[in-house]
């Protein structure tokens, strides 16, 4: 059995060029959304997931209807194959079920793990040669000492709004507001240690 997927990102698109291609190409049964790729949560697509039985033929009319990224789609061809469900896309004329089908998904999947491997040695380089020059993981400071006190002064000064302020120096206004708290954190510690060592020993 040949089982549909069609997906739109918004609610004012319509289905029916896709509709159209998979009656066309024989499906049976056909499920939709109307949501962004992006999201992990489909209703349609997990519905769709859910109807498929061993032997039957997951259908979509053009790749990015199934997924976003290479990442995504080699997940789900992955779990479509290991429940011997065949996997079918009309328009770049991939089908699972014929040898080069198969070749397509090995080769796809070479590629995932590929970029994978790179991303995780970019990582580890860039870590390792942020610690020769001294410096650990993590995000830098925004604001150097000099524009903390500018913008310190400025919001003293009560001419100036939070706004400005944040878009003057580049930042958003709950980077500053961070910033602020922290001030007054660290002036507050500052009073009570100047206040605990004035303190007579009894």
């Amino acid at each position: 059995m040949l089982v549909g997927y069609a997906r739109v990102s918004t609610q004012d698109q319509n289905f029916d060029l896709q509709l159209d291609a998979l009656t066309k190409a024989g499906c049976e049964k056909i499920f939709q959304d109307a949501v962004s790729g992006a999201k992990a949560e489909r209703k349609g697509l997990s519905e769709a997931l859910e109807y498929a039985r061993a032997g039957d033929t997951f259908v979509v009319w053009r790749l990015d209807r199934l997924g976003r990224s290479l990442g995504q789609l080699i997940e789900l061809m992955n779990g479509l194959q290991a429940r011997k469900i065949c996997f079918k896309s009309l328009v770049e004329v991939i089908d699972t079920a014929t040898t080069t089908g198969q070749f397509f998904f090995h080769v796809t999947g070479a590629f995932a793990e590929l970029e994978r491997n790179l991303i995780r040695e970019r990582t580890r380089a860039g870590l390792q040669a942020a610690r020769v020059r001294g410096r650990k993981g993590g995000r830098p400071k925004v604001l150097s000492e000099e524009a903390l006190a500018m913008a310190l002064e400025l919001y003293r000064g009560n001419k100036n709004s939070v706004s400005s302020i944040a878009k003057q120096l580049g930042i958003t206004k709950r980077t500053l507001y961070r910033y602020i708290a922290r001030q007054r954190q660290s002036s507050l510690n500052g009073a009570c240690s100047k206040e605990r060592a004035g303190s007579p020993i009894a």
